[in-house]
């Protein structure tokens, strides 16, 4: 993983360590409830008895224990995240007179590397996924802290992917651009 990606890292980690704390709890609770540990009496209540809860800290808990949950689920969901599926383009007209095939990231390889030329841009990334006939592009651009997103994205809408449709003969392409900032700092002037 590079430098440039520490919250998914970061997001891994305490994943992981979640993962490992509840293995640990839940392993604790099953070997108690099947008298395995014998240090813990398994007909003891969980809460001194004297201790009557009002209801209200019973419903906040029980409230605060599905959020938490919720949140824990919409986490983990994000983790999984993947880039679109890509396929091989077949462009002939007549399958007699021959096919011709294109992988999708030779298609966008000069695009990228427009794209990545632009002021302000550190790296970028692009997906076409789909087919021929609905083809879908699917964009991460890594700017950087100087890099104005107002003129990277007008680059992006009046030159790069005119010449990407023209050079794809597709009249539209549907794209989603997502933009994140670097921690680096373009080249500066002395």
């Amino acid at each position: 993983m590079t430098s440039l990606n520490r919250p998914a890292r970061l997001n891994r980690t305490l994943l992981a360590m979640f993962g490992v704390l509840l293995l640990g709890s839940g392993s604790v609770a099953l070997a108690a409830h099947f008298r395995q540990l014998t240090f813990m009496d398994s007909d003891a209540t969980l809460t001194p008895t004297t201790v009557d809860l009002p209801t209200w800290a019973l419903w906040i808990a029980a409230a605060t224990a599905i959020c938490l949950g919720l949140l824990v689920l919409r986490w983990i969901a994000a983790q999984l995240a993947r880039r679109p599926k890509t396929h091989t383009w077949h462009l002939e007209q007549n399958a007699g007179q021959g096919s011709t095939e294109l992988a999708a990231n030779t298609a966008t390889a000069p695009f990228l590397d427009e794209v990545n030329a632009y002021s302000g841009v550190h790296h970028a990334r692009a997906t076409l996924a789909g087919t021929r006939q609905k083809p879908t592009l699917a964009m991460v651009i890594s700017a950087e802290q100087g890099g104005d997103l107002t003129t990277i994205n007008h680059q992006l809408n009046t030159r790069g992917l005119p010449r990407l449709r023209q050079a794809l003969d597709l009249d539209t392409l549907p794209v989603t651009v997502e933009y994140r900032f670097t921690t680096h700092t373009g080249a500066r002037a002395r």
